[in-house]
């Protein structure tokens, strides 16, 4: 498993990080990845992946890395189990939705709606993460 995000604040970062803390205390483990860090190739053989973004802009994914790699997955991604996940400051969650439609219209499957979180993930919300994580890893 491979947990993929970018982060400009640490907001999602902190999700991406307590989802982690989730899957592992499952006894499951998963690397934790920068998207910038990630090439199409280091995902092939993976079978579920873990994708993270906040919202920008006008509700969209972040346009320099995450879009052009969420792009390159469309003919690769199909059959794979999909979890993602985001925080967003402003809006009503559009963003997400619309990369949940995204993602099955490549072909795959999703763990579950998309977790998303106001601004850093505290109290409550970091509980939400961490169950995310467990969800996730129950879904391996």
């Amino acid at each position: 498993m491979k947990i993929i995000y970018w982060s400009q604040s640490g907001n999602t970062e902190k999700m991406a990080r307590l989802i982690l803390e989730g899957i592992e205390s499952e006894g499951k483990k998963a690397e934790l990845l920068e998207v910038s860090s990630v090439s199409l190739d280091d995902v092939k053989n993976e079978g579920i992946l873990i994708l993270g973004c906040p919202a920008s802009g006008a509700e969209e994914l972040e346009e320099s890395e995450v879009e052009p790699f969420v792009k390159s997955l469309e003919r690769n991604i199909q059959g794979k189990k999909v979890a993602l996940f985001g925080s967003w400051g402003w809006g009503n969650g559009e963003w997400m939705t619309e990369w949940e439609n995204r993602m099955k219209s490549y072909g795959a499957t999703l763990i579950s709606e998309g977790l998303t979180v106001q601004e850093c993930p505290e109290g409550e919300d970091e509980d939400k993460c961490i169950n995310f994580g467990i969800l996730i890893a129950k879904s391996e």
